[in-house]
């Protein structure tokens, strides 16, 4: 027994002392004077850390403490403050074993929450029904939280707080409806509903990071669904998904118009790429780029390629076109160099683009009805010391109705800035030499114009033409006996080209053949006029007291000669006869249908005249304060022709009639135009042409014009009436406001406007039936209430008693979000659509409802 218990003793002191020697450690070298005091790890005494990191402030009507169970119980108007936290509640209990400290709102009768539990942490408020949060953890938990962020709030079921930065809600509504942030309505005119939202919050920026989302209006749920948000709450550029509009056109069905998604693209740039799609198997890809450079230059290039689809296939109605366009608008910011600047102009389209386009936005514009497009770019520059402006450009137009495209490529103008010849002797110019001015340049241009699938192939440089032209304008005035200026000019024009005209008649073909020939020629002409103007006054006043005061008569009459020879002479060597299908020789320009245009036939030396009229006459007003008010009869009238000295056969040319005046307070606007011939035109027996014989004095009319437009509105009709004053109470019906008189009818400013057109054209030269255009068109908008809007346009025409483009469209201004929709019921293109845009910045580029970028005058940056 003694020997079992030793053997036990002794077991147990070798591992003791062999456990001392592996718990050692190799002492540090220590510095000298040093005492080498340390305690080995086994030895350290490990101190308990506190439940709390900071002193926990308390208040409360009602306090009570359960020591037994470390609870604290605070009852009315309760109050917590710990580190950046404060808890305002009803009731708040503190589990000191838990670490966990739960709040909740104050409750009625029934146990529903009458007051919410308020939060505040870091500057920002949070109100909840329930709130419970872990001292140790720094983890919480909120039901029925009410969590503010920027321009807009999140209302969520339940919210887990992980730490500072990490928020998960479960069934959560976001709005940005000012009026619900503010509390001025008990639910939101809209909001984006999710089943999951993260909301991520940094030292500079924010974000929600959402699983599908469905947008409500009005707590109805709208087919607007995204599989995923990522909402981010910065004054910075943000990437986001651009809503579509949505509605059908009767030729490719259903669709979603404007479908994408927009991400910048570092500082500069943005890109934004959407997409048209339609139920019959129509498509189209929108992108855009823009581009901005501060206080240099900004721009955008753009493009629509797609594919339109017509009818059902295997059938013979059955259509599929591709087509495309090309845009790019540049813009230099004028201040940053006045010297050298550049701008671009480009957009180019397929022949049938507007005819099969699947952008309905060139629908509800009119581009639609676009005959032709224009593209320019264009360089030019300027020099400090030299009075030279150069300018190169090349253009490209393109005409739908004929399928010709015309290319000029390049362009260079040189201007010389207009300088005067003499230098004046006194500083102060007089007579004709002294005012004598000089304007020169030249003008180098390379143009074809082609079928568009023949550009830049060798067919197109075949067509190319070279022109070269240089125009010297010389011209002076001067005051004749105080009252009359007299004026001299001189133009000369000198050309160059790369190729010249043959035309001969081929027997065999019974045709007229024109044929281009490579070879450089040039040609020089020169013409000069005079001219005598002067301003007569005449005023005819009535007896006093009449209705019509005076009537005033300006009258500025004037009359020119102009001389230019005959370049058509055999002498100058610019034309050429051939003999036509009736054996007769006819004469041609070799410039004909060139680049530089072909110098004048026949010696021109014609008396011009011109004669101008205002009339105006005074009347007698109430409403003006001088008593007298003066209406335009005509703001001006002017009877123009000439006669030519030296032309074999009519002499007279035709006269023409213009005039131009307003009524109604300048509101309705009249133009109008007549042309009338001086000679009389014979038709014979069957024919629908006639010839113009050489009696003269018949004036027949050949063309006629007559436009006008009256622009109508609310204001016109009376003054705008002061609802303030004149109404004795203010209130609200659905956020709408309104001003009730003593019967309780509503009453609010009920603003129109109607803008009227019409037009109507006759032309008939020579033929015996002339012909005519006539229409009338409206373009208009009324408010119904005050937030509610239609507006529309359409456009009549008298001739063939159709309707012609016509558009309607109705929008909703809510709180935060309009409505839109626009309807074409009728024409080529039947098409409708609707779209919701939401007001709040914050939702400007995360959730593009509004197509804004950095472009625009209100961008970021």
């Amino acid at each position: 027994m003694a020997k079992t218990v030793l053997k036990n003793i002794l077991q147990i002191l070798i591992i003791l002392i062999f456990n001392n020697f592996l718990a050692q450690k190799t002492p540090e070298k220590l510095p000298k004077n040093v005492v080498n005091d340390t305690i080995s790890k086994k030895d350290t005494i490990v101190v308990k850390k506190e439940s709390l990191d900071d002193i926990l402030r308390t208040k409360a009507d009602d306090q009570r403490r359960d020591i037994p169970k470390k609870m604290t119980f605070l009852n009315k108007n309760a109050q917590v403050k710990y580190q950046d936290m404060q808890i305002d509640a009803d009731y708040i209990s503190i589990d000191d074993n838990k670490s966990l400290i739960y709040a909740r709102g104050k409750q009625d009768s029934l146990g529903k929450i009458i007051e919410p539990v308020i939060t505040t942490q870091a500057g920002k408020k949070y109100e909840t029904n329930e709130f419970s949060y872990n001292t140790k953890t720094k983890q919480a938990i909120a039901f029925n939280a009410r969590t503010e962020e920027n321009e807009g709030v999140i209302t969520a079921q339940k919210t887990k707080k992980y730490n500072d930065s990490v928020f998960a809600m479960r069934n959560a509504d976001y709005t940005t409806d000012e009026y619900y942030i503010k509390k001025k309505d008990t639910a939101s005119d809209y909001f984006m509903r999710a089943s999951n939202i993260k909301l991520i919050k940094t030292k500079n920026k924010s974000q929600i990071v959402t699983g599908p989302i469905q947008m409500y209006i009005e707590k109805v749920p709208t087919p607007l669904i995204l599989p995923f948000a990522i909402l981010p709450f910065s004054d910075k550029r943000a990437a986001g998904i651009l809503i579509p509009s949505f509605g059908e056109r009767e030729d490719v069905g259903f669709f979603l118009n404007g479908l994408g998604y927009y991400q910048p693209i570092g500082e500069h740039f943005d890109l934004k790429v959407l997409a048209d799609i339609y139920t019959k198997g129509s498509w189209n890809i929108r992108p855009q780029m823009n581009y901005l450079k501060k206080y240099r230059y900004s721009g955008t290039f753009t493009a629509d390629v797609g594919t339109m689809v017509r009818g059902i296939k295997g059938l013979d109605d059955y259509t599929k076109n591709s087509t495309y366009r090309i845009a790019w608008t540049h813009t230099q910011d004028s201040k940053s160099n006045p010297f050298l600047t550049f701008s671009a102009s480009v957009d180019i389209v397929s022949t049938k683009f507007y005819n099969n386009n699947l952008n309905n936005n060139y629908i509800f514009n009119q581009n639609v009805l676009n005959t032709q497009q224009n593209s320019a770019v264009t360089i030019t520059k300027r020099f400090l010391k030299l009075p030279i402006t150069i300018t190169g450009s090349a253009s490209y137009a393109q005409n739908f109705a004929t399928g010709l495209a015309d290319l000029r490529l390049p362009q260079m103008n040189v201007a010389i800035n207009q300088f005067y010849l003499f230098k004046s002797k006194t500083g102060v110019r007089q007579g004709l030499l002294e005012n004598i001015t000089v304007n020169t340049g030249f003008n180098l241009t390379n143009f074809a114009s082609t079928q568009e699938n023949e550009l830049f192939t060798k067919a197109m440089w075949d067509k190319m033409q070279t022109g070269l032209k240089n125009n010297i304008a010389l011209g002076t005035n001067t005051t004749v006996a105080k009252y009359f200026t007299f004026s001299l000019s001189a133009n000369i024009d000198n050309a160059l080209t790369t190729k010249t005209l043959k035309r001969y008649y081929d027997p065999i073909k019974t045709v007229d053949v024109d044929e281009v020939q490579k070879n450089i020629a040039g040609y020089s002409t020169f013409s000069t006029s005079a001219s005598l103007q002067t301003t007569l006054y005449g005023m005819l006043k009535f007896k006093k007291g009449a209705a019509i005061e005076a009537v005033r008569h300006m009258m500025t009459p004037s009359l020119s000669f102009t001389y230019s020879p005959d370049f058509s002479s055999p002498g100058f060597g610019y034309y050429k006869s051939y003999y036509n299908a009736e054996g007769a020789l006819t004469p041609y320009s070799i410039f004909d249908k060139g680049i530089v245009g072909s110098p004048s036939s026949g010696v021109v030396g014609a008396l011009g005249f011109n004669i101008g009229n205002n009339i105006e006459m005074k009347v007698k007003s109430k409403s003006d304060s001088t008593g007298v008010k003066k209406i335009k009869i005509f703001e001006s009238l002017s009877l123009s022709g000439n006669y030519n000295f030296a032309a074999k056969d009519h002499p007279w040319s035709v006269f023409s009639i213009n005039g131009q005046s307003s009524f109604f307070n300048n509101k309705l606007n009249v133009n109008t135009s007549l042309s009338l011939d001086p000679y009389r035109i014979d038709f014979a027996p069957g024919a629908t042409q006639g010839i113009r014989t050489e009696e003269f004095g018949h004036f027949s009319v050949q063309g006629f014009n007559v436009q006008l437009s009256y622009p109508l509105s609310s204001e016109i009709f009376g003054e705008k009436t002061d609802y303030a004053k004149k109404y004795p109470a203010k209130g609200e019906v659905r956020n709408e406001n309104y001003y009730f008189d003593d019967d309780n009818y509503a009453h609010f400013d009920q603003a129109w406007t109607l803008n009227i057109n019409a037009n109507y054209a006759y032309s008939k030269g020579t033929s015996l039936l002339g012909t005519k255009i006539a229409s009338v068109g409206l373009d208009g908008s009324i408010k119904l209430t005050p937030y509610w809007n239609i507006n529309g346009s359409t456009h009549f025409d008298l001739v063939t008693k159709d309707l012609a483009y016509t558009r309607i469209g109705f929008s909703r201004d809510q709180r935060s979000f309009t409505i839109n929709f626009n309807w074409v019921p009728f024409g080529q293109y039947k098409v409708y659509d609707f779209f919701i845009g939401i007001k709040a910045n914050i939702l400007s580029d995360a959730l593009k409802y509004k197509d804004r970028s950095f472009t625009q005058p209100n961008a970021p940056f």
